[in-house]
Formats: C-alpha cells, structure tokens, sequence
C-alpha cells in the first residue's frame, strides 16, 4: 500500500515530516489538502478512526476565524462539512499506512510507525 502524507506544503510540521521520510529513504506520496482536495470518503473515514476533536487544529489560524457560534456548533455532525470547506483546519500532518494513521509529527513517534 502506498505510503500517503496529507497537509499543506508550506506548513512547518510538514516540512519536518517530509524531510524525515526523505531522510530515512521512505517513499510516500503528498496530498496538499489546498492544491488537491479532500477525498470525502477518506474524510469520513478519518473522523471515524480518529474523532473531530483530534482531526480539528483548534490552534490554527483557520479555526481561531471561525465565529464564536461556529465554534459552539461544532460537532461529528458539522465537522466534515467544516473541514471540506476549510481543509487548512485539518490537524497536520496526516501519516496514512497500511490502514494505520499517525496524525502530526514527532520523529520518535514516525520511528515507532515504521519500526526504525
């Protein structure tokens, strides 16, 4: 299966991700949630696995724009509308493999995912 890291490129955790695949020789492929677009399905799928409270960056400049009612109203029934509309309040970066995530980036935590 193929190796994917979801995110935006000039977001500085995903920088750090990239260059530690590169590093360690390990192939992916990125998806700008910008440039590309989100997969509705691999949405749901997300937010099943993970939850909308761990999926939402509640310290990115998108959310802290949203309105106060917005905010309140946030919710597993609004979030996939929210996060197709606004794909930057995703948390990033998002490591999929072999149907297991990793969501951000720490490099002792990337090291585990791939048993290095």
């Amino acid at each position: 299966m193929t190796i994917k890291l979801y995110g935006i490129k000039n977001c500085d955790t995903v920088k750090k991700a990239r260059k530690w695949l590169e590093q360690h020789a390990i192939d992916y492929q990125f998806i700008d949630h910008r440039i590309d677009g989100l997969d509705p399905l691999e949405l749901q799928d997300w937010l099943a696995r993970l939850g909308w409270e761990q999926l939402v960056n509640k310290r990115g400049t998108s959310y802290r724009a949203l309105s106060d009612e917005d905010k309140a109203t946030l919710g597993p029934d609004t979030a996939a509308a929210l996060l197709t509309a606004t794909p930057a309040m995703i948390k990033r970066p998002l490591l999929v493999h072999d149907d297991r995530l990793q969501l951000g980036f720490n490099a002792a935590d990337y090291a585990r995912f791939f048993n290095q």
